[in-house]
């Protein structure tokens, strides 16, 4: 496989639109079955099934098996695997993931935008270590190899200011690490902003962007709402930058979900994908996908990055590859705290965003 180029994602820095969705039919076992055989024979189908799957939900018990068979015939798609397990707490509890009326939604958005810009405003200065697991594949394959493990310093000023300091690098300690805007130094894929920055974009009202609802959830034990979101190129100003030999920058739009909690109004689980991005641009799709949990600082609780997983499609001459960061953010501390390296950050276990809530 072709080295993979040095590439970094950074999210800089409300219309509501409401559609109260008619659900069809479930799938049924042989409709879902038929459709897996259908993605093996052509993964570029892979939006079709997972849209297949929201819309209509599943009209039948999630088994082992059957599980085993959208690994495999899937090529171990966190997405599809993600939305099949969603579709199946669905089916357990009809009560629990019914939608509200238009009125309510409306409130909840409101009230989660208030929530979420209000928290931006507070958040305090802090210090966090990022476990991170690179990897790449043939895109479309699902087949990563490994990488390099990093572990990375970050510390977050309330203004916004993000300053990363490489740690270690496949367990080598950094004789002299230094802070910097990314850790892009390293080459390979970096990415920022996963703190406050993407949330605070989506939330925005200048960012004016378009929400629908479109489903219910539960994660962690919390009951939530699925909305769409999109922002158009000239709002969102999402900068894609290629580095190495390839130095070159491209801005782009932004669509994907959030989850949002019934309760509390605040995101749990955030998706956002590059939307109008040019057609010479050598990156062809960047995903990311981020968990949000309450965490403590100086003894008070924030909602911030649990877990991000991060995918960049690249083309290269005629061929396309992925590359992918599975980010865990640990040990949150006030600013001015010591980032330490432990005997348990030796192995970054690879986790990822689909894993069972």
């Amino acid at each position: 496989m072709k080295k993979i180029i040095p590439v970094i994602l950074v999210l800089f820095s409300i219309t509501a639109v409401f559609a109260q969705p008619v659900q069809p039919k479930p799938l049924t076992q042989s409709e879902y079955v038929k459709l897996l055989y259908e993605l093996e024979k052509n993964s570029g189908k892979k939006d079709e099934v997972v849209e297949a799957i929201r819309r209509r939900g599943i009209g039948f018990q999630l088994t082992d098996g059957l599980r085993s068979l959208t690994r495999s015939k899937g090529k171990n798609d966190s997405e599809l695997q993600r939305t099949l397990e969603e579709s199946e707490r669905r089916r357990q509890n009809p009560t629990t993931t019914k939608l509200p009326s238009e009125k309510e939604s409306a409130e909840i958005l409101g009230k989660a935008r208030t929530a979420t810009l209000t928290a931006v405003e507070e958040m305090p200065d802090f210090v966090v270590k990022q476990q991170i697991a690179r990897s790449a594949a043939y895109a479309g394959t699902n087949n990563f190899r490994s990488l390099d493990r990093l572990i990375v310093a970050v510390s977050y000023r309330a203004e916004g200011r993000e300053e990363y300091r490489i740690l270690s690098r496949n367990g080598i300690m950094e004789t002299n690490p230094q802070l910097k805007q990314s850790y892009e130094e390293v080459g390979g894929t970096s990415s920022t902003g996963e703190f406050v920055t993407v949330l605070a974009k989506i939330f925005k009202p200048e960012s004016e962007t378009k929400f629908e609802l479109m489903d219910a959830d539960v994660i962690r034990g919390r009951r939530t709402l699925i909305f769409d979101y999109s922002i158009v190129r000239d709002k969102a100003k999402q900068i894609i930058t290629v580095g190495g030999a390839f130095d070159d920058t491209a801005v782009t739009g932004m669509k994907g979900r959030v989850w949002i909690d019934r309760e509390n109004f605040r995101v749990l689980r955030l998706e956002s994908s590059a939307t109008e991005v040019p057609d010479n641009f050598r990156i062809r799709a960047a995903n990311r996908t981020i968990d949000y949990d309450w965490v403590t600082i100086a003894d008070e609780k924030y909602l911030l990055p649990l877990l991000s997983d991060v995918r960049l499609t690249s083309r290269e001459d005629k061929q396309m590859f992925e590359t992918r960061n599975v980010i865990r953010f640990k040990d949150y501390q006030k600013y001015g705290s010591e980032v330490k390296i432990l005997d348990d950050d030796a192995e970054v276990p690879e986790e990822k965003p689909n894993q069972k809530d």
